[in-house]
């Protein structure tokens, strides 16, 4: 913060979906205003700086996005703003449900443009914002093995989504980046419609809460409860997942996708924090019901460096075992979504 609010950040992509590659990205803090917004009865409360930032990367097997976004808050924190525009080429794997056979890996490409965009509005004093959303997807779908695009529905290949979404959110977090007590909790719903520019007609629906507790001087406890479904005329690479670190991303899909996870944090001195992490996540809905699906678990552990003090930033890196995998995760602020 100190060179003008520039922070460059090393892109290291190790997620086992895409392989490891990876890039670049520079973000911009702008401080806003000196006076602060209070929190829920009036205690006071940081308000978060204003973040621009753009980046690219690549990986080992081809994948590659550019893009950028911004992070905004106006009126004392009345009124947030998120949002991003990336142009991307994933090669991915999308697994059958192995019920009765082995699962099968289908592998594919999805190419495209993504946005994302998302105002919120502070409700009174209290932690509480209501917000409303667009997400626009155009995407080309081309499979490894032509003869795989039979495997699906017509809706299921869908290219374009837009839909529009209302949520409401929960922040009380003492710091948005690393943050040591409060929660953030949100519950949100998109429909996706033809009347919108939507190719097929399908809902998504996402209820997540993040709990941080101190324990003492030097350890924070966290836990996460992260829930995602789907109704309608779903394209095969929007089904919820599993996303726990350890575990590939969209490795586990279906139309429910349920996750537990807690992370205690040991800040050894003023700069420097270990971690250590526990998850586990569920799928089910198209072909096993809740009880039927089988849980995959994750642990894992990490260090933390305190970057930007006047943030309260860490970064670190973080090594994850799954059911099937492991790797390691480099983490900018905290490793939660």
């Amino acid at each position: 913060l100190e060179h003008r609010g520039f922070l460059p950040v090393p892109i290291i992509v190790t997620d086992p979906a895409v392989g490891n590659g990876g890039g670049v990205a520079l973000a911009f803090f702008h401080r806003p205003p000196a006076s602060a917004a209070a929190g829920e009865g009036g205690t006071p409360k940081m308000v978060t700086p204003d973040i621009y930032g753009g980046g690219a990367m690549r990986t080992s097997n081809g994948s590659e996005a550019y893009g950028v976004g911004a992070s905004l808050h106006f009126d004392d924190d009345r009124w947030r703003y998120r949002g991003g525009v990336a142009k991307a080429s994933f090669n991915l794997g999308f697994y059958t449900p192995g019920t009765v056979l082995p699962a099968q890996k289908i592998d594919y490409n999805m190419d495209g443009l993504m946005s994302f965009q998302q105002g919120f509005r502070r409700l009174g004093d209290r932690d509480l914002y209501v917000g409303l959303a667009w997400i626009y997807m155009d995407l080309d779908i081309g499979f490894d093995v032509a003869s795989d695009r039979d495997r699906f529905q017509p809706h299921e290949l869908s290219k374009r989504s837009s839909g529009l979404g209302l949520s409401l959110e929960y922040d009380s977090r003492d710091n948005p980046f690393t943050p040591s007590s409060g929660w953030l909790g949100m519950i949100e719903g998109n429909a996706y419609l033809p009347g919108i520019g939507s190719d097929a007609s399908f809902q998504s629906y996402r209820g997540h809460a993040y709990g941080y507790w101190p324990m003492g001087k030097h350890f924070v406890l966290g836990g996460r409860a992260d829930a995602r479904w789907a109704n309608g005329e779903i394209p095969f690479y929007r089904l919820p997942y599993i996303d726990l670190r350890g575990i590939g991303s969209a490795r586990y899909q279906d139309t429910r996708a349920a996750v537990l996870e807690s992370e205690l944090r040991w800040n050894m001195t003023q700069r420097w924090a270990l971690i250590g992490f526990v998850g586990a996540g569920r799928t089910w809905g198209r072909h096993n019901s809740f009880s039927d699906g089988a849980s995959q678990v994750s642990k894992g552990a990490g260090v933390r460096y305190l970057i930007a003090r006047q943030l309260g930033m860490h970064v670190g890196v973080d090594y994850a075992w799954g059911p099937e995998d492991d790797t390691f995760y480099i983490q900018v602020g905290s490793a939660w979504r």
